[in-house]
């Protein structure tokens, strides 16, 4: 049963850095999406926070997601008086979005869910080997 519950717990990794992937996809998405009006805010950026939860049935601490909130950090500021959302000097407010950021984040939530899974495909395998060996 080890081996069933090292799947569970990968499996539940995998479905974290899943959720994670999901608003790293949004908050690339909307990298460019500013107010439609004269101040209205811009796509504010989202993060996601994980933590540790018991699983008391098998004693284990699981990863899970436990909030997608947004990001604190200032607009970037643009000068483009033409723009609907212009403030009066001009200037635009953009997201605090960095796209660099999101595909570095992208791709270390990417590693983390392939870890997991390199997990479940051991397990797997070590499974069906044990089976292998106890039919003969």
């Amino acid at each position: 049963m080890d081996l069933l519950d090292a799947m569970t717990q990968a499996a539940k990794g995998m479905k974290a850095q899943g959720v994670r992937m999901r608003v790293i996809s949004e908050n690339l998405a909307n990298a460019e999406t500013t107010g439609k009006g004269k101040g209205q805010a811009p796509y504010q950026r989202r993060v996601v926070t994980f933590k540790n939860v018991l699983d008391k049935a098998n004693g284990l601490q699981e990863v899970a997601v436990d909030k997608v909130m947004a990001d604190r950090s200032d607009f970037i500021l643009k000068y483009d008086p033409s723009h609907p959302a212009a403030d009066k000097n001009g200037y635009v407010k953009m997201p605090n979005v960095n796209p660099l950021i999101e595909i570095m984040d992208m791709r270390e939530a990417q590693r983390s869910y392939e870890a997991n899974l390199g997990v479940i495909d051991m397990a797997k395998g070590m499974l069906m080997r044990t089976l292998d060996l106890l039919s003969r």
